[in-house]
């Protein structure tokens, strides 16, 4: 797992490939200053550090499907004595870590 400074190595080359970058101000086209491509990297930075912390939680969120689908996996578990529910249940966290 990288660490926020990596992050912010790895945003900074993104910043800079970028440039030249523009930002509209009363309706007037203006480069960014250094003080805008500094703050470009550093909220490109906490974008990454949240998603490598926390995207897993989005991720299972999609994956682990409705609520209805998911009471009807137990229904049919509960009536066919499978565990179709478990196992999937058990397949998004694997497929999504939890990072350490």
């Amino acid at each position: 797992m990288a660490t926020l400074e990596e992050l912010t190595t790895e945003a900074t080359a993104e910043i800079e490939a970028a440039k030249p970058m523009y930002k509209q101000v009363n309706n007037e086209r203006l480069e960014f200053s250094s003080a805008d491509y500094d703050q470009a990297i550093t909220d490109l930075a906490n974008s990454k550090w949240d998603t490598q912390q926390f995207g897993y939680v989005q991720a299972r969120q999609e994956a682990y499907g409705s609520v209805q689908d998911q009471l009807d996996m137990q229904y049919w578990d509960s009536v066919n004595g499978t565990t179709t529910w478990a196992d999937h249940i058990a397949q998004v966290k694997s497929d999504n870590p939890k990072p350490e």
